[in-house]
């Protein structure tokens, strides 16, 4: 009964990433109309000469502030584990 329902799930996944895979845009192809709205507005409305950077900082900007901290939070975790303690 286990390894059926593995074939299963396994049969179910390999046909959720074959759909998956036919559903996907071409590459270069825009998925929306923001593509091209912000390749035309980014210079004028942010003052950014990279359309990439202006997305990233200014269009999401709270959203690259969440992941900054998040970032921080996860060295400051790794820094702390790893320091050496004074012994008393």
């Amino acid at each position: 009964m286990r390894k059926t329902a593995i074939v299963v799930s396994l049969i179910i996944f390999a046909a959720l990433l074959v759909v998956t895979a036919f559903l996907i845009h071409p590459f270069g192809d825009p998925p929306s109309d923001m593509d091209d709205y912000i390749i035309a507005n980014t210079q004028r409305e942010t003052g950014a000469n990279n359309a990439v950077t202006a997305v990233v900082f200014d269009y999401r900007g709270y959203d690259t502030l969440g992941e900054a901290t998040i970032l921080f939070t996860a060295v400051t975790g790794v820094v702390m584990l790893f320091r050496r303690r004074k012994r008393a």
